[in-house]
Parts: C-alpha cells; sequence; structure tokens
C-alpha cells in the first residue's frame, strides 16, 4: 500500500491548487465516505494518494490529461508493490474517472466515493480559496459580471474574462448535482451554501456596498 510519506514525495512540484494538502484532504474525506458506504479501503486509500501524481500546473495542457498519466503512474507503483492485475486496473479507473470534465464516468463504488472526494474539495471554505488561488495562477480575475449570454450558455462573450465568479457558477454550483454517495451529498449542501455566501459577500464588497 503507497504511504503518505511516500506520496508526499510525488507532489514536490504541484502548484497551490492540487498540492500535496489538497491530496490530503481528497484522502482523508474518500476514507472517512468509503467507510459508511462500506467500500473496499485499500483500493479507494490508494487512489486517492494517486489521484493526482502526475498532475500540470493550471494553464498546461497536461493538466487537462493528468488522470490519464497518474492511472499509469499508479499502475507503475502499484505493481512494484505486487499488487493484483485487478486491484490496480480497480485503482486506475478510480483515478481516470475522476476529472470533472473527463471522458470516463466512475462506475465501481470505489471510483465514486473518489469523485465524490475530489469535488468536495471544490466547496466551503476550501473551494473558496482554491477557486480565488486558481484564478491567480490562470492571471484571470477574482470577480467579473458575468454576461447575459454565459448566464444562459456558460460561455462567455467575446472578451469576456472567465472569473472565479465564473467558474463558482458554470462548475462549482453543479457539484452536488454531480455526486454519486449520500454521505458526499449530505457534506456538499453545507458546504455549497457558505461558498454561495461567500461569493455573495465578495460581489457587495467589490461594488463597495458592504
Amino acid at each position: 500500500m503507497p504511504t503518505i510519506e511516500q506520496a508526499r514525495t510525488w507532489h514536490t512540484n504541484a502548484d497551490p491548487v492540487h498540492d500535496f494538502d489538497h491530496v490530503l484532504r481528497v484522502h482523508n474525506l474518500a476514507v472517512y465516505i468509503a467507510g459508511i458506504e462500506g467500500a473496499d479501503l485499500e483500493i479507494v486509500r490508494a487512489a486517492a494518494l494517486l489521484h493526482d501524481a502526475k498532475g500540470a500546473a493550471p494553464g498546461e495542457a497536461g493538466r487537462l490529461k493528468h488522470h490519464l498519466a497518474s492511472a499509469e503512474f499508479a499502475g507503475e507503483v502499484l505493481a512494484n508493490q505486487a499488487w493484483s492485475p485487478e486491484k490496480i486496473a480497480a485503482v486506475q479507473h478510480c483515478i481516470r474517472a475522476h476529472r470533472f470534465r473527463g471522458g470516463e464516468k466512475p462506475t465501481s463504488l470505489e471510483a465514486r466515493i473518489l469523485f465524490d472526494a475530489d469535488k468536495l474539495d471544490v466547496l466551503g471554505a476550501i473551494g473558496a480559496a482554491r477557486v480565488i488561488a486558481y484564478a491567480s495562477l490562470a492571471g484571470t480575475p477574482w470577480y467579473a459580471p458575468p454576461s447575459t449570454t454565459f448566464l444562459q450558455t456558460g460561455k462567455e462573450e467575446p472578451g469576456e474574462p472567465h472569473s472565479a465568479y465564473h467558474e463558482h457558477l458554470f462548475k462549482l454550483r453543479r457539484v452536488v448535482e454531480r455526486l454519486h454517495t449520500q454521505t458526499a451529498r449530505s457534506l456538499a449542501n453545507a458546504r455549497l451554501a457558505y461558498l454561495d455566501g461567500y461569493f455573495e459577500q465578495l460581489i457587495a464588497e467589490w461594488n463597495g456596498v458592504r
């Protein structure tokens, strides 16, 4: 089984949004959800520790395929630890299916739990910090008024920036409906309420209202 100490070495060059602190939070959430939902803890733990092992900084093309690179890397790590081909395949499926905009859907309970744990980390106080950090790393504003086109279609008008608030509307507010386990949904509702309130306050302060 990969250890937390071993996993830490795989994330020394990660960006602040996908660093080892994120991995550790996802690991702890996944283990908590797995204990309630009755999943295979060994598969869940390994997948959580390896799911971002081969990431890339925001804006780099590699970030779009980090789930595939991380799954391949996981296969190498677990094969060296004498895991069975079946368990390696189960972990790799979890990793390939954890991406919000990825093409592979989580079909196993363990994959659904990793997906849910990863998505919970974009909500709540941590979610607020991460979406602002991501915008700063990407060189986009924290807030810009979304156009009517964006509100209706999710696509920006020419020249319209994709601010942190745009990301909140486009992705973060939709996370709860994409979650698979009841345990994760119960955690997500409170976190989303906090995040909604955060952006309401941010916009008010941005406009000098309070």
